[in-house]
């Protein structure tokens, strides 16, 4: 339970702690990374834990967000590797993390050393901002019983969440914990509220964002050899890029089929997961660039001619955000909300789920046309209505009304 009595002064701003799921890069964490950084920039205490070093280090299922992210982040400092490290990492309070790292409160995103830490670390903050994937469930599980309220910060689509009987009845029991939901539209909202009987005002719409200054454009042809070089990728060819969980709904396999139809275009994949093994085995897997978990996206970003998502279900993709800010036009599925981003025809093109014809025919297009223009239309439009600077004051207003409810005296 937080002391409230060694608290900052009254009328200063809430110290806010950031949990992510685990040191990936990805949708979830690179925005709560972004977001912690500009909350230290206006002078807001802010730190950032992870719950794991690494999916791989605990295999047992997950949470009912479909938030999944896809690289490695070195930066993250891992305060326990081992269960025993771990617990000893929460009897002294993990440290507060600088702005670019991340305490790693334990060995996996459940553990009960996990939760032990993360319930110590929660005593240093007024409030948590939960984002995606498992972090909600840990935050219900290790908060109940203290006054540290958090927010659930979700990404993904909801009809994930309602898929089934088992996940909405978890989906209800973890969301009614905590203090406010936010998501990223109107449509998610009435979903939540109406398949979880939430209460009204509970659940916030604040829009996807990135920071622009992290997602620099190539420096025109040489910036894009250069990030090429780097990579290990090939100078003089058409590349396109692919960003993700090497999972069954992101549909890596329909991308390899788009290059059985294009034969002229290689594909850098940034990711890992399940289906890695089995997909390196496709026909069209030798014109393809298996990169692994990148510490970073925007080299591959400022390498790429192209962007490709392929997925059957997401929300609003960070992955496109953050290659729009890059100059970087995309062609991507029609699912969730995705055409917020991808303006068909404008800064990129559309393509019904599952037609791998259909994408290799949008994508030969859009390499063939001015891709440089639809890159910079893409830009301006993220710059517009996907710049973080746009919405955080929506996030510090959300979580100063938080706190301030936490602190009301409660008869």
């Amino acid at each position: 339970m937080p002391d409230h009595t060694a608290a900052e002064p009254a009328g200063t701003r809430p110290r806010v702690l950031h949990l992510i799921s685990d040191q990936r890069r990805g949708g979830a964490q690179n925005f709560a990374r972004d977001l912690h950084r500009e909350l230290r920039r206006r002078g807001q205490s802010s730190a950032l834990c992870a719950l794991a070093p690494h999916p791989a280090a605990d295999v047992r299922g997950g949470g009912p967000d479909g938030s999944g992210p896809a690289g490695a982040d070195p930066s993250v400092v891992a305060v326990g590797a081992e269960p025993d490290r771990a617990t000893a990492a929460a009897d002294r309070a993990p440290a507060v993390p600088g702005p670019a790292s991340a305490a790693v409160l334990g060995p996996g995103r459940l553990r009960p050393s996990t939760l032990r830490a993360l319930r110590i670390a929660a005593r240093s903050a007024d409030v948590v901002l939960a984002h995606g994937s498992h972090t909600l469930a840990a935050c219900a599980l290790a908060l109940a019983g203290t006054r540290t309220p958090f927010v659930y910060v979700s990404v993904g689509h909801p009809c994930y969440w309602t898929a089934n009987r088992l996940r909405r009845a978890r989906g209800d029991a973890l969301l009614h914990r905590a203090a406010a939901v936010t998501t990223l539209t109107e449509e998610a909202r009435t979903v939540l509220e109406e398949q979880f009987r939430l209460p009204a005002g509970k659940v916030r719409v604040i829009p996807n964002s990135r920071a622009a200054e992290s997602y620099p454009p190539a420096d025109g042809r040489a910036g894009r050899r250069a990030a090429r070089h780097a990579l290990g990728l090939p100078a003089d060819v058409l590349l396109v890029a692919w960003i993700g969980a090497i999972a069954p709904e992101k549909r890596l396999d329909l991308a390899l089929d788009v290059l059985d139809r294009l034969p002229d275009v290689r594909l850098a994949v940034a990711g890992d997961g399940p289906l890695r093994e089995t997909l390196a085995r496709h026909p069209a897997a030798a014109r393809a660039h298996f990169l692994g978990p990148l510490p970073d996206p925007v080299p591959l970003y400022r390498a790429a001619d192209a962007l490709l998502l392929t997925s059957d279900s997401e929300g609003v993709p960070g992955a496109l955000i953050e290659a729009a800010l890059a100059g970087v036009p995309a062609v991507a599925t029609d699912v969730g909300w995705v055409r917020e981003v991808v303006r068909d025809g404008a800064t990129g093109a559309l393509v019904a789920p599952g037609d791998p014809l259909a994408l290799a025919e949008a994508l030969g297009k859009v390499l063939a046309c001015n891709r440089d223009g639809l890159g910079a239309a893409a830009r301006a439009h993220a710059l517009e209505h996907f710049e973080l600077g746009a919405v955080v004051d929506d996030w510090q207003r959300l979580v100063a009304e938080v706190w301030a409810g936490c602190e009301a005296p409660r008869g």
